[in-house]
């Protein structure tokens, strides 16, 4: 069964070609045999579009700014209808942004900032309206949680969204649990009577097992994508077209979406997707939650990202001074340099750190030193944002309000 997009059901685990089985869905994201995701694979399985240098110098033309570094460098590399976006924005017309969170720990850590970073760069360089998703309701009906530690963890993951200094002009972040009712819960019902319990199961491999709460939710996560469901935000632009940054383990809910929507009225959701921000320990998929050490959280101290840096990122250096002059670093597999490659900003100085690690002449503790300073400075700046983010502001940003200053 094939989907608008060409997607077979059962998603990227649906089928078992060659020796490693990837699982990529919302809710795990593995290669059997751990091994590395094979990005060029997915695009193929999901049915979306490699997003090629040609698009990204179209949004520095329309934009008049260099691009993001996660764009420049391919950590969004996948995209669905990405060029229609562009082209009404080169015709003068306007869209909106819609990205998400699962609030299911206290603490954010990097890879979890990854599309609040860029999409307040998208904001900021198209000037466009924002909404922000918090799927607190899905939190609760997936991990051993309250509804009420799900709506107190969405507020705390509101504050370090906010410290990404996202304008409250043009944003509107809501929780499930206090949004959803009204023009919201109308365009559920309607995503809900397109999609069957077969579909459902095809596109998200539910099992007999899972309680009908995890059956129901995918509609939840679709409707923000239509700009009805905010009539105090877009009242009478119910065609506006809708721009969803997100990491590709999210697209199964997207391909739904833009399988539904022609059906319901409404256009559309485009999507551009972002590849996994590695372990510490190995480029082989996603962060383990259960295991702090596996990746840095924005509460680590200066002392905490050395430590983890030192003890845990893997390296592609080799196991002797000696050998390591003589054949270089592997930069394949090396976690610091996957680190430095998103959160270096100077290409000049990245490349001339892959140059000499990859050539032997700099050592893997020269690498990691530098990557303990980028990060270090980055999450003390993250903290210091969030300090300044009160109770008030969270609550202005979650109020039902009209955006004045929406597309100026």
């Amino acid at each position: 069964m094939a989907s608008e997009d060409g997607q077979k059901a059962g998603g990227a685990g649906g089928e078992n070609e060659g020796a490693e089985e990837m699982v990529v869905n919302p809710w795990e994201v593995a290669v059997k045999g751990g091994g590395k995701i094979d990005y060029d694979k997915l695009i193929e399985k999901f049915g979306c579009q490699r997003l090629d240098s040609s698009l990204v110098r179209r949004v520095e033309r329309l934009t008049s700014r260099p691009a993001h570094v996660f764009l420049r460098r391919g950590v969004f590399f996948a995209h669905r209808d990405l060029e229609e976006i562009l082209d009404l924005y080169e015709r003068g017309e306007k869209f909106y942004l819609y990205t998400g969170r699962g609030p299911s720990s206290e603490a954010l850590h990097l890879g979890h900032l990854v599309p609040f970073m860029f999409t307040k760069y998208l904001q900021d360089a198209f000037k466009v309206p924002l909404v922000i998703q918090l799927t607190d309701d899905e939190k609760c009906m997936w991990k051993n949680l309250s509804v009420e530690e799900c709506k107190r963890l969405a507020r705390e993951n509101a504050k370090d969204i906010i410290a990404c200094g996202f304008d409250i002009t043009k944003t509107f972040i809501f929780s499930d649990f206090d949004y959803v009712g009204g023009a919201f819960y109308e365009n559920m019902v309607r995503v809900s009577k397109c999609v069957t319990f077969n579909k459902v199961v095809g596109i998200f491999g539910f099992t007999p097992e899972d309680h009908i709460g995890k059956i129901s939710f995918p509609p939840v996560q679709a409707v923000p994508s239509f700009p009805s469901s905010f009539p105090h935000l877009f009242s009478g632009n119910d065609n506006l077209r809708c721009l969803i940054p997100c990491a590709i383990d999210q697209d199964p809910y997207f391909r739904m979406t833009r399988d539904v929507a022609p059906r319901i009225g409404y256009q559309k959701p485009a999507l551009i997707e972002s590849s996994f921000f590695p372990a510490l320990q190995g480029e082989t998929g996603k962060m383990s939650a259960s295991d702090p050490n596996s990746a840095i959280y924005v509460t680590d101290s200066a002392k905490d990202i050395k430590n983890k840096v030192n003890r845990y990122a893997f390296s592609g250096g080799r196991d002797s001074i000696e050998l390591h002059r003589k054949y270089g670093a592997n930069l394949e597999v090396d976690i610091p340099i996957k680190y430095l490659g998103f959160f270096l900003e100077d290409d000049d100085e990245l490349e001339h750190i892959k140059t000499e690690y990859g050539a032997g002449r700099m050592l893997t503790g020269e690498v990691k030193k530098r990557l303990i300073e980028v990060l270090s400075e980055m999450v003390e700046r993250h903290c210091k944002a969030r300090a300044a983010v009160t109770d008030e502001m969270v609550d202005a940003f979650m109020a039902v309000r009209p955006l004045p200053n929406m597309f100026s």
